[in-house]
């Protein structure tokens, strides 16, 4: 990484704006958001810049949390919190308790331990009535939803055998298995989903 130049994601770009639709939507009270692989920083920054009644907290694995302090010390927000190291697997989380989680295009990069880690650590975090946002591309009872993620998948599963495009039936049964419901599906621009479940009360 240039220790000098901002991390960018193109696809940040051209999704944040109808993430931030659900978003808007979901995250309607003020509390903790926590972020979950918040990649470049810039979906951080974008969303804590347009919710400022939400006290954003971002984190990653350590490699990337240079670049997201990047994107956060140049935009100064009262509201945006320097990131924090977090891996799915290892409890307890560095966050103790959140309003809120989001998540974007995680769960099919991530080998399933640490999926199965997401469902179990947001169960532990998340306070009862609390929303978790997942975007991403997800399956339908083992079937692509369209051609482009078949090819997508595909293109995962070469680079790496472990990770591609999770179904959404054994995301919803590790969100159950953790005290969650499911709440609504979103769709999203090129094939793209938001799922969103809820901690029961």
């Amino acid at each position: 990484m240039n220790l000098y130049a901002k991390p960018y994601s193109e696809a940040c770009e051209q999704n944040k704006a109808p993430i931030l639709a659900v978003l808007r939507e979901v995250f309607t009270e003020p509390g903790l958001i926590l972020e979950i692989g918040a990649g470049t920083g810039q979906h951080a920054v974008h969303f804590a810049r347009e919710l400022p009644y939400l006290d954003w907290q971002p984190t990653d694995q350590a490699d990337y949390l240079p670049g997201i302090r990047l994107w956060i010390d140049e935009a100064g927000l009262p509201n945006l919190r320097q990131p924090l190291e977090l891996d799915t697997c290892r409890i307890p989380w560095p966050v103790a308790q959140a309003a809120g989680v989001f998540s974007a295009n995680t769960t099919h990069i991530m080998h399933w331990p640490a999926v199965e880690g997401l469902f179990r650590g947001i169960g532990q975090v998340l306070q009862p009535g609390g929303a978790f946002c997942l975007y991403g591309p997800f399956n339908d009872n083992g079937r692509h939803t369209s051609a482009s993620n078949a090819a997508f998948d595909q293109m995962l599963k070469q680079r790496d055998p472990a990770s591609g495009i999770r179904d959404f039936s054994d995301l919803d049964r590790l969100a159950r298995d953790n005290g969650l419901r499911f709440r609504r599906d979103y769709p999203m621009p090129v094939n793209n989903r938001t799922l969103v479940w809820t901690r029961h009360v």
